[in-house]
């Protein structure tokens, strides 16, 4: 079944971080977005955005870059960006694999959404590398330590996606 590659990570999907309880891990802006879209395959783009903005800021983090006032990120750590961006990648498995498991009660095209998803994780594990190697430079271990668990989770997320396509594949060649 298709739910089967989440199983290795009921622990990071099921126990969000003590530290990100407290706050949201979208923007307001972000919200409405994704609440707006249409379908899944809108909605998967507009959380690989925002997964993929965290990414872009907590580099600047950690490389000493300043936010513009006013960005919603302004206050937040490359740790906490971290942390957003795994409830982000959570969020979008969910939404992903609701939508596989309720194809007529879904909007939107699935298919489309599995080939955004696994594109996108794919330029996801290049920024995370990136920032892998910032945290070894800048010995930020919290940081390192969060950055292998986005990639565990972007790996699999990758993963299921393949194995959605190839479930559609098979489908529609019957």
């Amino acid at each position: 079944m298709f739910v089967k590659w989440m199983a290795p990570l009921l622990v990071f999907l099921l126990v969000p971080p003590p530290a990100s309880r407290a706050r949201d891990f979208l923007t307001a802006g972000e919200v409405e977005s994704i609440q707006g879209a249409p379908g899944i395959d809108a909605r998967v783009n507009l959380y690989m955005d925002a997964a993929e903005r965290r990414l872009r800021s907590a580099a600047e983090r950690v490389t000493g870059g300043e936010s513009d006032e006013g960005d919603p990120l302004e206050f937040l750590t490359a740790e906490q960006m971290l942390e957003d961006y795994l409830r982000i990648l959570r969020s979008v498995m969910f939404a992903v694999d609701d939508a596989f498991q309720e194809p007529k009660r879904a909007k939107g095209d699935i298919s489309t959404a599995l080939r955004r998803l696994k594109g996108r994780t794919g330029e996801l594990l290049k920024r995370l590398r990136d920032l892998r190697r910032l945290s070894e430079e800048k010995q930020k271990e919290a940081l390192w330590n969060l950055v292998n668990q986005a990639d565990e989770i972007t790996e699999a997320a990758r993963a299921g996606a393949e194995e959605g396509l190839s479930i559609l594949r098979a489908q529609r060649s019957r």
